[in-house]
């Protein structure tokens, strides 16, 4: 583990599907993304956005990843898990994680709110030290009210399928302007680190944190995000990091 042995560092990047810019400018950032992902040196990496295949996206870029991206952002060492929400014309895009940790298992609940915006969670089981802990992966919508809806959803989610007495993490891309959703997270037992706002969005002039890390029976002691020229390249969002106590 990053630190010591009583450290758990985990990490959620909303990737953007690894291509940034519009039109004609539009560039592809994934192999940059490979090289970001493991200066983190996270536990556990938690994405946003990623595509599993694009048609589209391959015809462009002659450098696209024959992999699907979660595979290709893996570093040595990691097992990638990837779930799908969307499927386009073109492609698929999900959630995905990252972990230098064994898996147990996996599993992926729709929790989308309306036709309009294909959402899902990722769960995950990782052997850490011979205890399970559970990684919940969440892109929630862009309309409050689908996010309270999806907040709701995730705690019965929790309720069915973890015991109570095990860790979890939820990590994800809220899109949660003003942390509104943290009473109601909190009333999950699961809490972060805060007191002070770790802007993330956007990433080349952060003025709002819409990425969050939760988490029940471990504690959150330290949040970051990375900030510089490199960073507000790759994706609209900075990647956010926060250091737990198991």
């Amino acid at each position: 583990m990053t630190g010591s042995s009583s450290t758990l560092r985990v990490a959620t990047y909303n990737i953007h599907k690894g291509v940034q810019g519009i039109g004609p400018a539009r560039r592809l950032e994934i192999h940059n993304l490979g090289h970001a992902i493991e200066q983190l040196d996270a536990d556990i990496v938690c994405l946003q956005e990623v595509r599993k295949m694009n048609r589209q996206a391959a015809a462009r870029f002659s450098q696209w990843p024959e992999l699907p991206q979660a595979d290709f952002l893996a570093p040595e060492g990691y097992t990638a898990v990837y779930e799908t929400n969307a499927v386009t014309r073109h492609g698929e895009h999900g959630n995905a994680l990252l972990t230098r940790w064994p898996v147990l298992r996996q599993g992926h609940q729709d929790i989308s709110d309306h036709r309009f915006e294909q959402r899902g969670l990722l769960h995950v089981v990782i052997n850490i030290n011979d205890r399970p802990v559970h990684a919940i992966v969440v892109h929630l919508g862009l309309i409050k009210g689908s996010r309270v809806r999806q907040i709701v959803r995730l705690r019965e989610f929790i309720e069915r399928e973890i015991s109570p007495d095990e860790a979890v993490i939820v990590a994800g891309d809220f899109n949660d302007w003003g942390a509104r959703m943290r009473v109601a997270m909190n009333a999950m037992g699961l809490r972060d680190v805060h007191g002070t706002r770790t802007l993330t969005y956007p990433s080349r002039l952060p003025v709002a944190q819409l990425d969050f890390i939760y988490g029940r029976h471990i504690e959150p002691v330290e949040c970051s995000a990375p900030r510089g020229p490199i960073w507000s390249r790759m994706s609209d969002h900075l990647p956010l990091v926060t250091d737990f106590l198991l």
